[in-house]
């Protein structure tokens, strides 16, 4: 960042009075790779990689886009023990803008995309699904100013990205929980355990809790009481890998009298959007993995936007990487949260607004505000490295 582009941006770094690991509350969330919200998420990143690709092959830069609308209405099915059926397909909409494409295939891009990400990431069927593309052309004036820039893009909107660092324990905990029920060893382990999960956890003083659904495939499962077994054993299982004692509950719904299908968790292809449940993009996680209501949080829906100028997907990348840059390099800094504020048609590498609050060990001190505020500059120089990281899908969305 040149010293012009410097003085255009307001800096803003102050510490805060308390530590965020040290409050007395704390909840957290994490949303499984089946949840409906996620697949929507997924599906919406998968075409945005996929349109990365075909830009770049096609006019050797990315052009504009935001494909970062998606719909995912449940279907209907009919569990049953041993296996039941699915009734009513699910459908997905996926919706956005994009510049065309030379072969004037974008539909068949959107929809390739979809179907590949859902069969490498599910273990269901993909024809389950029936996936609509309702994407469309840009406004001109976005697609203008896309094209607009120099060396970097325009910023397309006037938004705001944020990340922390580091992960408290709780959320280490709830994340650690994530990739346990989506690893291969569990899968292999309990064959029943479907891909669509959810961790709700929560901290009061030093006591964790954690709430999980986990939706049960029927043909893993042959009778009430087997049901109910496995989820004992799942629970036993999920309770030893913490690494202090706990609280932990599983399908908390579930009616503990149920001798059939209906009081029970039970699915036909481990996903709840087999059922009516229904989902959306940028309503799961962040880009951590994690919705955080107790931290600042960006509520901008991060897949699908395109990585060059839409500010809701590159700030929040950029976000994150400053905020563990500065609590691993800093001297003194305990803990970090970075807020990235834009002006539409500004320069991408020109915020309007960087403002960052530090839980330090000592008190903070000029040395260490200027230690973070170059840090600051020399990630927002090297912007483009970040575009290209998320351009590859190096950075996850959700």
């Amino acid at each position: 960042m040149d010293n012009r582009k410097k003085d255009v941006t307001r800096f803003v770094i102050t510490a805060c009075e308390r530590l965020h690991r040290m409050s007395e509350v704390e909840m957290c969330e994490h949303k499984g790779i089946g949840h409906p919200d996620s697949l929507c998420d997924g599906v919406a990143e998968a075409v945005s990689l996929a349109l990365n690709h075909a830009y770049l092959q096609a006019y050797g830069r990315i052009q504009h886009y935001n494909v970062d609308k998606a719909l995912l209405i449940g279907g209907e099915s009919q569990p049953r023990f041993g296996g039941g059926r699915v009734l009513t397909p699910m459908r997905l909409i996926l919706c956005g803008r994009a510049s065309p494409l030379p072969n004037a295939g974008l539909a068949e891009l959107v929809r390739t995309a979809a179907y590949h990400y859902l069969s490498e990431n599910l273990r269901c069927d993909p024809a389950l699904f029936e996936i609509e593309c309702a994407v469309r052309s840009g406004s001109p004036n976005l697609q203008q100013a896309f094209g607009r820039g120099t060396s970097l893009a325009l910023a397309n909107d006037t938004s705001f990205g944020i990340g922390f660092s580091p992960y408290s324990p709780i959320e280490n905990q709830v994340l650690q929980l994530g990739a346990l029920l989506h690893s291969a060893g569990f899968q292999a382990r309990f064959p029943a355990a479907g891909d669509d999960y959810k961790i709700m956890g929560a901290r009061v003083g030093d006591r964790m809790t954690f709430t999980v659904a986990l939706a049960l495939i029927d043909r893993e499962i042959h009778h009430a009481a087997e049901y109910f077994a496995v989820k004992q054993a799942i629970t036993e299982y999920l309770l030893a890998s913490l690494a202090f004692p706990c609280d932990l509950a599983i399908n908390t719904l579930d009616d503990p009298g149920a001798s059939g299908v209906d009081g029970i968790y039970l699915t036909v292809s481990g996903l709840s959007a087999e059922q009516g449940d229904d989902g959306q993009v940028g309503r799961g996680n962040r880009m951590n993995g994690l919705i955080t209501p107790c931290r600042s949080m960006s509520l901008e829906a991060v897949a699908g936007k395109n990585p060059v100028s839409h500010v809701g997907k590159l700030y929040n990348a950029l976000a994150w990487e400053i905020a563990r840059a500065i609590v691993t390099e800093v001297e003194g800094v305990e803990e970090a949260t970075v807020q990235l504020l834009s002006r539409i048609g500004q320069s991408v590498d020109c915020p309007a607004l960087v403002a960052i609050e530090l839980g330090c060990r000592t008190p903070l001190n000029e040395a260490m505000r200027q230690a973070v505020q170059n840090l600051a500059y020399a990630h927002l120089s090297d912007i483009e490295r970040t575009t290209a990281r998320l351009v590859r899908g190096d950075l996850p969305a959700f």
